[in-house]
């Protein structure tokens, strides 16, 4: 085949007249679809205009994945709606026309296909996935505060269903090659040695285009679409009711009203684009690539095997993630009984991520061994520590461990609080000793931080933000101090959050309140889920000498410790909170509430615990789930700095 460059695109037209139209973006780790890359695309199509091929396959040059959205940096740079209009209507009008072609087209997807990228897809006569399990496909638009202009909200609720489809746009979720085929998202899914011969057999079959079902396309007329979009809408008023996140009902009035078209009412545009929530969530999402870039700046590939020494909640919630993503491990605890709940849990787990995948499930399960002897300390490349938070407990571990481990393993302390210098005392090579400190619980938050004794450019501390990265967390580093960043900040917000309760003010109201200001959750329901005894310990070197609250005490006394105990601030049922009705929170609850928790990161800031002020940022949005519309704690603009620039007050514009 002849190759013919087209800026980022090559055009290779074959002996059976297909053209395989290849994107590889230079100088770029991922592909995006960028003006330039659009207008390239748009050009191209006007020269196969003059010699129609037989068929056109799109596919990625890029090992790293199909096309992972639009140039988030070109939205970040809009200066109007009318802007981001002309934006719209470039992507729009050129896949409208790629959905019009008179041959065959197929998207040929091998890795990540988000974003603008699955709108290409969609676009096309025929869509193929490489079977990778990492691979994801979806329309994550809505994280970024904006919704899928390019076609999206038209072709995916027509290939899908409506249903399913709002579902993902709503949420950003997305699904894998297996998900996605059994969706009819894709065609099919194929191993990735036979791609190009069975796209150019696809590609050249003849077969219609795959559709939603004939129940499924019923829902898209009136008054059906009415009905769906109703109940819909409900699910986003359960989930934002202080609608906070204004694009998932700015989708929905798009797919109702315009059948995905956003060049009948630009409002829409406007209603978004250069919005503060959509700025604050572009913002975001940098943050979130800077952290992942943390990863990318050490090599952990020399990392196959972990061996995790304490099988409690956090021990073995580790240890499960970590066989979940393809690590071989090995879990240590005095008796084998104390596994054994650890490994029901990791079943459970595997079940709700692998669904009805029986020999996914299978493979993870084998690769999760008990191991009440220690036999894999030796064979192990990285061990974690996740024992009691006691400092010599923890010492005298390190000691027995050390002869065992082989040269050039890595040992990590998954310590939520203690001094990373001090536990490194005694030791015969204390710089291998690292903190990989995960959150509760670990397969839901995202945050790792990576803790380093002021080293944080050591060999040491970028091989365990790899190996963060490598199970798709984010690894931040942060300079050992007592509760590091995250437990640090949180500390005087759940402390301050219990002084009030103390004052009379019901637990409910305290937590409506924080989740009306964009909290996940509220502080009590929080301290519950953490478990009151850990949130006393922890808290103790971390609230300034501060006396504990009254009914942390109380409850502690009647040990109610919070979830796990079916008591605390509240009575648990099958894993929920039972809550009354709360009543209406006085005025500045929320904001005084919240007041230590700002201030206490300005003081870890200020004191070198992260590098920077952005960091600090990124590391309380995605530890603590500060409300990622905010932009983060130091860039709320509910909050205005005091005229001394001591501390902080803060107003509520609401």
């Amino acid at each position: 085949m002849n190759a013919i460059e087209r800026g980022d695109w090559r055009l290779e037209r074959d002996a059976d007249d297909l053209v395989w139209l290849t994107l590889d973006c230079p100088d770029r780790a991922v592909n995006t679809l960028s003006q330039s890359v659009l207008a390239q695309l748009d050009a191209t199509l006007d020269a196969l205009d003059a010699s129609k091929p037989k068929g056109l396959v799109i596919r990625s040059g890029k090992s790293t994945g199909f096309i992972v959205g639009a140039d988030i940096g070109e939205f970040a740079a809009l200066e109007s709606a009318d802007q981001a209009q002309r934006i719209i209507e470039r992507g729009w009008r050129l896949f409208e026309r790629i959905s019009a072609l008179r041959y065959p087209t197929l998207a040929l997807i091998d890795g990540h296909c988000l974003g603008g990228g699955l709108e290409l897809a969609l676009a096309c006569r025929y869509r193929l996935a490489v079977d990778r399990p990492s691979a994801r496909l979806g329309l994550p638009e809505v994280m970024l505060g904006i919704f899928p202009g390019w076609g999206g909200v038209k072709r995916l609720p027509r290939l899908i269903g409506a249903p399913e489809a709002l579902a993902m746009m709503l949420s950003g979720r997305t699904v894998d090659p297996r998900r996605a085929e059994r969706l009819g998202l894709v065609d099919a899914r194929v191993p990735e040695r036979i791609a190009e011969h069975a796209a150019a057999q696809l590609v050249r079959s003849g077969r219609p285009a795959a559709r939603a079902g004939h129940l499924l396309r019923l829902l898209e007329s009136a008054p059906f679409r009415q009905l769906v979009a109703a109940k819909a809408r409900r699910d986003v008023e359960a989930k934002d009711p202080d609608r906070h996140y204004p694009a998932p009902r700015t989708i929905l009035e798009l797919w109702e009203r315009h059948d995905g078209d956003p060049l009948i009412e630009p409002t829409l545009v406007g209603r978004l684009f250069g919005s503060a929530v959509a700025a604050n969530l572009i913002r975001v999402f940098h943050l979130q690539e800077r952290l992942k870039g943390f990863a990318r700046q050490g090599d952990a590939r020399d990392i196959r095997d972990v061996h995790v020494v304490g099988a409690g909640v956090m021990g073995g919630d580790i240890a499960a993630w970590c066989a979940l993503k393809g690590f071989r491990v090995t879990l240590q605890d005095q008796q084998i009984e104390r596994i054994a709940p650890a490994i029901a849990r990791a079943a459970k787990l595997y079940g709700r991520r692998l669904k009805r995948d029986h020999r996914a499930i299978r493979d993870a399960m084998d690769r999760l061994i008990p191991d009440p002897d220690g036999a894999g300390v030796a064979r192990a490349d990285l061990v974690i520590e996740a024992i009691g938070e006691t400092l010599e407990a923890k010492r005298d571990l390190y000691r027995a461990l050390e002869p065992l481990i082989k040269p050039g393993a890595l040992l990590a302390t998954n310590t939520s609080s203690l001094d990373l210098t001090a536990l490194r005392e005694g030791l015969s090579e204390p710089e291998r000793l690292v903190g990989i400190h995960f959150f509760n619980p670990v397969a839901k938050m995202p945050l790792v931080e990576v803790i380093h004794a002021g080293d944080g450019a050591s060999d040491e501390t970028r091989r365990a933000c790899a190996f963060v990265g490598a199970l798709d967390k984010l690894p931040l580093p942060v300079r050992s101090t007592p509760g590091f960043l995250v437990n640090a900040v949180l500390a005087p917000y759940l402390l301050e959050a219990m002084r009030v309760h103390d004052e009379g003010v019901a637990a409910e109201i305290i937590d409506a309140a924080m989740v009306a200001f964009g909290m996940p959750m509220g502080p009590l329901e929080l301290a519950d889920t953490v478990g009151l005894d850990i949130v006393r310990d922890a808290g103790r070197g971390l609230t300034d000498g501060a006396a504990a609250p009254r009914c942390l005490e109380q409850h502690l006394a009647q040990g109610q410790l919070g979830k796990k105990s079916g008591r605390g601030f509240y009575s648990w049922q099958d894993g929920k909170p039972a809550k009354g009705k709360p009543d209406d929170a006085p005025d500045g609850l929320a904001l005084r509430i919240v007041r230590p928790l700002i201030e206490r990161t300005r003081a870890q800031l200020a004191a070198g615990i992260v590098e920077d002020a952005d960091l600090a940022d990124a590391g309380v949005i995605f530890g603590t789930g500060y409300a990622p519309f905010s932009g983060g704690p130091l860039s709320d603009e509910r909050l205005a700095p005091s005229a001394t620039g001591a501390g902080a007050t803060m107003r509520d514009d609401r």
